[in-house]
């Protein structure tokens, strides 16, 4: 039947054609942002997944970034630390020496002492980094200690956890400071002092709050002590200068086991930061096959979707011609 009033081959080939657009735009847009899906009303399951996934991606990168700033802290307090050992170690040769040597000699001793003790307090109070250290603390109450001279952990933020339920848990390397600390300003006792100011029996090389350090050339005492940080042979008898042998072989056995903690600190830094990198790309990687765009399959999609649209403007040109035909019935 031809109708002027209702073409339905035109209405068809509009339909088709609007269509036929639609997806042109669809396609367009995929092209030109790059994603399959981006707005919740493209696929509003892999939208939120996507979302939330970049919000922790995001999450992510500032762990990263306290990892950096914790590993920097750590090789500070860890390159400070063998310094000190170096400076121990000389400190011991010349104890060493100080035996059995004349009191003159024991006094030129004593200066080279007093200016490697120097040496190490400005090994541990330099090593700082953005406000940090580990080595030269003042543990008082006030900056967080349960009690004066215990110094609180350092903590690194090393992992953003999100678990099954969508809770979400911070994760931290925690730094034993009061193991390592050299120095301890708000320290009152020995055993709380650091490795080096706390003083330590001549018979134990431990920190004791019994400890007392004797007077020169006094006989040999239980509670006899020294300390790292106030060392010195000038006029001491050589039974005392045994004594603070063992006092520094002691702590220098200490400090090397706090080089051992800070080691094992920043390699585990150094894992975490590693891995924090490799799940994030790992992320990155999901989210994208949820969410982006096949750029080879949507530009060959966008050229038929062309040809699409050539050939329904062509049928609705057709379309709307052949209503035209109707004005021959009526020609004389």
């Amino acid at each position: 039947m031809a109708s002027i009033m209702t073409n339905a081959s035109a209405l068809t080939a509009l339909q088709s054609l609007n269509a036929t657009n639609k997806s042109l735009e669809q396609t367009q847009a995929r092209i030109s942002t790059g994603y399959r899906v981006s707005e919740a009303a493209d696929n509003a399951a892999y939208w939120s997944i996507a979302t939330t996934m970049r919000s922790d991606n995001q999450a992510l990168s500032t762990v990263q970034d306290a990892l950096g700033l914790g590993a920097s802290k750590v090789d500070t307090a860890y390159t400070a630390m063998n310094k000190a050992i170096e400076t121990i170690n000389a400190i011991k040769v010349k104890i060493v020496a100080a035996t059995g040597a004349s009191d003159s000699d024991k006094s030129k001793i004593d200066v080279e002492l007093k200016s490697l003790q120097a040496q190490l307090k400005s090994y541990a109070d330099g090593a700082t980094f953005s406000g940090s250290n580990y080595l030269s603390v003042n543990s008082t109450v006030a900056s967080g200690s349960p009690s004066a001279g215990v110094a609180i952990d350092g903590k690194i933020v090393s992992a953003f956890n999100r678990n099954a339920a969508g809770t979400v848990t911070l994760a931290t390397i925690d730094i034993k400071v009061d193991t390592i600390k050299l120095y301890d300003a708000a320290a009152t006792t020995n055993t709380t002092k650091g490795i080096l100011e706390g003083v330590r029996l001549g018979t134990t090389g431990l920190r004791d709050n019994t400890a007392v350090t004797p007077a020169a050339n006094a006989a040999i005492a239980a509670t006899d002590g020294y300390a790292i940080s106030t060392l010195s042979v000038k006029g001491y008898s050589d039974a005392q200068i045994a004594q603070m042998l063992k006092v520094v072989d002691t702590a220098l056995g200490e400090m090397t086991d706090a080089a051992t903690v800070l080691g094992s600190d920043k390699k585990q830094i150094d894992l975490q930061k590693t891995f924090t990198q490799s799940l994030m790309d790992s992320i990155d990687r999901g989210v994208g096959q949820l969410v982006d765009a096949d750029m080879n399959k949507e530009s060959t999609r966008l050229q038929a979707l062309q040809v699409q649209q050539q050939l329904g403007i062509q049928a609705l040109s057709i379309a709307n011609a052949n209503a035209q035909q109707v004005l021959a019935l009526f020609k004389s």
